[in-house]
């Protein structure tokens, strides 16, 4: 094997080693960098949607309590819950229509608010965890692979006055939804969770492109770096050292007539090749002593 077929090989196994170190390393970055990104989409959302909660609670509630006590009409625009779903399904009118908000509940006034299986699972773990008060997860939809960030919902003064007892709720209210559900909700209990989902598959999407464009870059600067080192190594070593050889054999076989090898530089190909010259020139001399 010529030394420039070893150097090829060594090239290609430290290559092969840190290409595949690399690869795993640049993809595990880039697919939690697209996770990150999407959680961070999340949490905006969820507080795009407290803040309107805020709202709704502070400045709209207030003002309608006072006719709300008189009328036999109920406002829903007085529940934050309405109000923060109501604008985020005009935010999924435009580019988000995949991106979905839910105040869910166990038991809700509103049947349509009921929990489902895996939100019901969240309510759950909220209860069971007395502590946490976010939960970050991803699950399998119909649209792809989506990320979840909820938060509960615990029960306060201002909601017991409604869903504490079906007597005391607003008589509008209870004629609309009856009082079969929604009732029954203590202090402090968790008794609903925020739920803020927002599709994976662009972010994953392009992660993988950056993935695949990284992977290409990679293999052309190796291509690159092979053929520059290659054609420095033919030029500036393995050319010098072909021609020391042809001359070192032309000297075995008693060649005397030979001009010297030009040395142009400083380095160790040049230091060899003087050394070369000067053993010639005493081999010359050598041969010359002995003709005498």
């Amino acid at each position: 094997m010529t030394l420039l077929a070893k150097v090829n090989l060594l090239l290609l196994l430290t290559f092969g080693c840190s290409w595949g170190i690399t690869e795993i390393y640049a993809y595990r970055f880039l697919m939690q960098n697209a996770r990150d990104e999407v959680v961070r989409q999340a949490d905006l959302m969820m507080q795009g949607a407290t803040s309107t909660r805020n709202y709704t609670a502070d400045r709209i509630k207030p003002l309608l309590e006072t006719e709300l006590g008189r009328s036999t009409h109920f406002h829903p625009e007085t529940v934050p819950a309405f109000a923060a779903n109501t604008v985020f399904q005009y935010l999924r009118q435009g580019a988000y229509s995949d991106y979905t908000y839910r105040e869910t509940s166990m038991n809700p006034t509103n049947l349509a608010d009921r929990a489902v299986d895996w939100e019901a699972d969240i309510i759950s773990t909220f209860r069971n965890r007395k502590g946490t008060d976010r939960l970050v997860g991803e699950r399998d939809t119909p649209t792809g692979r989506s990320l979840f960030v909820a938060r509960p919902l615990r029960a306060l003064e201002s909601c017991i006055e409604c869903h504490g007892v079906a007597a005391m709720a607003p008589k509008a209210m209870v004629r609309i939804y009856g009082v079969s559900n929604g009732f029954g909700w203590k202090l402090d209990d968790v008794v609903a969770a925020r739920v803020v989902s927002v599709p994976m598959t662009v972010p994953i999407k392009k992660a993988r492109v950056a993935f695949k464009q990284l992977s290409i870059a990679m293999a052309l600067i190796f291509l690159c770096a092979v053929v520059t080192l290659n054609l420095a190594l033919s030029f500036f070593v393995l050319r010098p050292v072909r021609r020391l050889s042809v001359f070192a054999d032309r000297a075995s076989m008693g060649e005397t007539g030979m001009p010297e090898i030009p040395v142009h530089g400083r380095d160790e190909i040049c230091r060899l090749t003087a050394s070369f010259n000067r053993m010639y020139i005493s081999l010359q001399k050598a041969m010359s002593l002995l003709g005498e």
